[in-house]
């Protein structure tokens, strides 16, 4: 097994032909309020971005993958890990499956414990975090089933078009440093 595939997904690098979906993808406005994206993105700056993603995440601090069907080959989402620093040994971790279909079938999970073994075998990160809303009860059990714990609360942190949300975040450290 390829250490970024498992039974159903595998995790692979951002291609030319992804442009489309990026596109799409970072430009349904229905989840801007997750990823706090405020404006759309073009086509010029996302194939800027793709045409710069071969650089090696100790010189970009970030690396997007795709979430890809093993069967089929088909993309289904985006796993992210941003903010790398490397004299802190920590990341975050951002994740995205797109479409309904391809939603609760345990997708999701598979992909982020792929990342976090990676992350802490490979990259040999101590600790990923993320943030997520209180609102966001679907991320919040992802991420607590995949071993990230609640280490602080931030009070009306995030605004949203219906008020307030405080906003939690979550760490993993590695098992291995523990």
């Amino acid at each position: 097994m390829q250490i970024l595939e498992g039974k159903n997904i595998r995790l692979r690098a951002l291609e030319p032909t992804d442009l489309k979906l990026l596109y799409k993808w970072e430009n349904d406005s229905t989840i801007w309020e997750v990823s706090h994206t405020t404006k759309p993105f073009s086509i010029f700056i996302l194939k800027q971005y793709l045409e710069s993603s071969y650089l090696d995440i100790f010189e970009t601090k970030q690396v997007r993958l795709v979430i890809e069907l093993i069967d089929s080959n088909t993309p289904i989402g985006l796993i992210d890990l941003f903010e790398f620093d490397v004299f802190h040994q920590r990341a975050g971790v951002g994740i995205l499956i797109n479409n309904a279909e391809n939603k609760n079938k345990g997708f999701a999970s598979e992909a982020l414990e792929i990342l976090c073994n990676y992350a802490f075998n490979t990259l040999l990160v101590h600790q990923l975090y993320c943030n997520i809303t209180s609102a966001n009860e679907i991320s919040l059990r992802l991420f607590t089933k995949q071993g990230f714990e609640i280490v602080g609360t931030k009070k009306d942190w995030i605004r949203s078009k219906d008020g307030w949300l405080d906003e939690h975040n979550l760490q993993k450290l590695n098992p291995a440093n523990s």
